[in-house]
């Protein structure tokens, strides 16, 4: 019967070769909010994103990060259905006015595929983009709710 590794052992160059791969010893699942949390942090590395999410997502969000002891969702405007060695997800952008819509499209989908198959190992089968809105320079953030009177004053004026 041949002896088994010690874990020691298993850290050392060309330790345990002789038995099953790694990846023949078990097998790794990946949740579905694993893979949208990279893919929303990877979108919002991309400049000109506004904001993830429809409306109405975006809405409950901001009242949800207002809750004490609430916190932020990454993975706001995003869905991803994930397989064994698959992954394809949704997601839904504000973007900000001037840029040019399928540039942006090309580079949010470029830095989710890099990032999500780089972390994960799964292959992104796709990335469906969905551009919801455009936000105007003038327009005040929906989640940080409305402009202080202040300078709205100081605006009009």
């Amino acid at each position: 019967m041949p002896e088994t590794p010690k874990p020691s052992d298993l850290t050392k160059p060309g330790a345990a070769q002789s038995g099953p791969s790694a990846q023949e010893r078990g097998r790794t699942v990946m949740a579905d909010g694993v893979v949208e949390k990279i893919a929303g942090m990877a979108a919002r590395e991309v400049p000109g994103i506004h904001a993830l999410g429809s409306g109405l997502a975006r809405t409950f969000g901001a009242v949800r990060d207002r809750v004490p002891g609430g916190r932020s969702s990454v993975s706001r405007g995003i869905k991803a259905e994930v397989g064994e060695k698959q992954t394809a997800i949704d997601i839904a952008l504000v973007v900000e006015y001037g840029v040019v819509i399928p540039e942006l499209a090309a580079a949010v989908r470029r830095n989710i595929i890099l990032a999500v198959e780089r972390m994960t190992g799964l292959e992104v089968v796709e990335v469906n983009i969905a551009v919801n809105d455009v936000h105007l320079p003038d327009e005040p953030d929906e989640e940080e709710g409305e402009t202080p009177s202040s300078e709205r004053r100081a605006r009009v004026q």
